[in-house]
């Protein structure tokens, strides 16, 4: 009989795994929803995905190919016939069997990218690659554990100015482990100064030198720092993390045959699985970075990601891959050309490549406080467009970045052009000219923090959802099955009322948060109990009138009569906390954070008490400053019904904040 005993689980992920696979259908809605614009980011290819989860996952290859496939071609390394007979005979450099399959993929992968990368001095079949390293900064870490002794020096960009953790920061190993000496831009050019580089070069001797960025967004020279190298007895080494994909279109300046090694990771411009390839033209410098990488750096290749990244670089070769790269770099022209038409200063002087770095130090709030970096990136998020803070020329401290870093790759990926690009400029620029910066005192420094107008920022979502659906993804409906995605239309409800929860948060108080929110008394309610109130806009003027409700579970109630999706999105953007709500006091917040979630419509049966105008006597509530609110009369509130039998009193003391 055979034994149908098996511990392998099957069944989907959603059936064995469900709180997995909702986690995956949020992410999958966030990059469907928001525009990304992360320069080190891409979204891979549906087959690109597919082999990185073959069956190739489940091995261990550590070791290496045969040699003799390097110089093979495509179809000689695909010659299963001929392959699997040496393999049989010969073996391979591997430490385990069963790897006859993951030689075939990694001996493909290494030939793919050498074509690639082949120059007419260079051809595939005198370029040695690695497709091993499992990322960029195990790939550059491989390559100084080949090449160089630990406490050598090494010379690369500094961080704040361009250049990447593996560069020599002192936070990362390579500021740790090596003696560093870091170039720079010129400070007034913003643009590499070759001549100074040669003089910190000709006095630090360094035994390595790294060109290549993670956020200057010019091509470097190779051929200037190739001479400075050679001139100090250095290797040089270029990272070409970020360009790669640029660098095959020919559309970024290839180093491959300048520099003695050349790195770059795959998953960003390539847009292939996370990973990297190390690529020389030296057999003295491959033997040595092969080493560096295993047993250097790392034990088993990830064959599965190889695999994949065999896949991607297939796509590579196609017309359809070129044009993107170049409407890439396109794109991020005329984004930069846009911004600075709208008001704000490129770092650099502009981009010859898929990234812009802005100066949002030029945006300046009352108190003389410039946006940070770190808040503008952080609203921008909040609107759907997702970038990050980035140290540009004049910053001290990765800490208090003044920057943001914007790429096309991910954009382009999904078809903008000419007028997508121009919408998106003027959007980005409408959120950070609405910005109002100020600073909180710190314990060492002013802390900078910023607020924006709320209806801009509904505005700019709207654009957000816009444009991703004018480039094919539906986002018109669909919030109830992707709650926090939740858009706000301008235009207010139907008249009907509309019950929401708010509830803490950790130690966040959901009735302090309500007090602060709104005109009535929270704070007065017991469990069960009931009371008239107000939401209040900014400047004063009622946005809805309703009845809270103070849950014996925990929690609160809020019922409203009208206009639910805009008070729904209002008190979310209070609990975030970068909205204007006080036009004189932008320090104002609300506490927080507290979640708010939408009941639907409101069980008219529920609500026991009556509405009312509601002012009562405390000492803040949003709106109470707003020009609307301490323009009028002062007047009496109704009578305040709490649970039907409790009765209180409010005076309605509308300019007493003001005055």
């Amino acid at each position: 009989m055979p034994n149908h005993r098996d511990f392998l689980f099957r069944g989907e992920l959603a059936e064995l795994d469900p709180d997995v696979a909702e986690l995956i259908r949020h992410e999958t809605a966030r990059q469907e929803r928001y525009l990304i614009m992360i320069p080190s980011e891409s979204t891979v290819p549906q087959a690109v995905r597919e082999a990185l989860s073959s069956s190739f996952h489940n091995i261990y290859a550590e070791g290496y190919p045969l040699d003799e496939t390097r110089t093979m071609s495509q179809a000689e390394i695909l010659d299963y016939n001929a392959r699997l007979p040496e393999y049989r005979r010969v073996a391979d450099k591997r430490y385990y069997k069963g790897t006859e399959y993951a030689d075939i993929v990694e001996a493909l992968a290494r030939r793919r990218a050498a074509e690639l990368f082949a120059t007419p001095q260079y051809p595939a079949e005198k370029l040695y690659v690695n497709v091993q390293p499992l990322s960029g900064a195990p790939a550059n870490s491989a390559i100084f554990t080949g090449l160089i002794n630990v406490g050598d020096t090494i010379m690369g960009m500094d961080l704040l100015q361009g250049g990447h953790l593996t560069h020599g920061s002192p936070v990362a190993r390579s500021g740790k482990q090596y003696k560093v000496a870091s170039y720079g831009v010129d400070p007034v050019t913003e643009r590499l100064d070759y001549d100074a580089i040669r003089k910190i070069a000709l006095e630090a001797r360094p035994k390595i030198i790294i060109a290549g960025f993670t956020s200057y967004p010019f091509a470097p020279d190779w051929q200037a720092f190739k001479d400075i190298a050679q001139e100090v007895g250095a290797y040089l080494m270029a990272d070409i993390a970020h360009v790669a994909g640029l660098v095959i279109a020919g559309v970024y300046p290839s180093p491959v045959g300048i520099a003695d090694v050349v790195s770059f990771t795959t998953h960003k411009t390539l847009a292939g699985p996370r990973g990297a390839v190390i690529i020389t033209h030296r057999s003295d410098v491959s033997s040595k970075v092969d080493r560096g990488v295993f047993p250097g750096e790392q034990g088993g290749p990830h064959v599965h990601a190889i695999a994949a990244l065999a896949v991607s670089l297939r796509l590579a070769y196609t017309d359809q891959f070129k044009q993107l790269q170049k409407q890439t770099v396109d794109n991020a022209t005329r984004l930069a050309a846009k911004l600075e038409a709208r008001g704000l200063r490129v770092a650099y002087g502009g981009t010859g490549s898929h990234m812009i770095l802005v100066d949002t130090k030029n945006v300046v709030g009352k108190d003389g406080t410039p946006l940070s970096g770190d808040i503008a990136a952080r609203i921008l998020d909040l609107a759907g467009i997702v970038c990050n803070r980035n140290t540009i020329p004049g910053d001290s401290s990765a800490l208090r970045a003044s920057g943001i870093r914007l790429g096309t790759p991910w954009i382009t990926q999904r078809g903008f052009g000419d007028a997508e690009i121009d919408q998106l400029g003027d959007l980005i620029a409408d959120l950070l000219h609405a910005c109002e910066p100020f600073s909180y005192t710190g314990k060492k420094r002013p802390e900078p923090r910023a607020k924006v107008d709320f209806d801009v920022l509904q505005r700019v979502k709207s654009g957000v959802r816009d444009l991703s659906a004018s480039v094919g993804i539906d986002t018109s409906a669909g919030d109830e099955d992707y709650p926090h995605f939740y858009y706000m239309d301008r235009v207010a409800d139907v008249e009907d009322w509309t019950t929401l929860a708010i509830r803490d948060i950790g130690q966040a108080d959901a009735g302090r948060f309500l007090q602060f929110a709104l005109t009535s008394d929270v704070q007065a309610l017991k469990a069960g109990e009931q009371q008239p109130t107000q939401v209040l806009e900014a400047d004063g003027s009622v946005m809805a009138r309703g009845v809270v409700e103070r849950l014996a579970e925990g929690g609160y109630l809020l019922h409203v009569e009208s206009n639910g999706s805009r008070v729904a999105t209002w008190l979310r953007a209070l609990s975030d906390g970068f909205v204007l709500c006080d036009p004189v006091d932008p320090y104002a917040k609300a506490p927080g954070p507290v979640d708010v979630s939408s009941y639907g419509q409101t069980d008219r049966d529920r609500v026991t008490v009556q509405l009312a105008d509601v002012y009562a006597p405390k000492a803040y509530y949003v709106g109470l400053n707003g020009a609307q609110f301490c323009g009028t009369k002062p007047r009496r509130a109704a009578d305040l019904p709490v649970d039907g039998t409790r009765r209180r009193r409010a005076e309605v003391h509308a300019g007493h904040r003001a005055a």
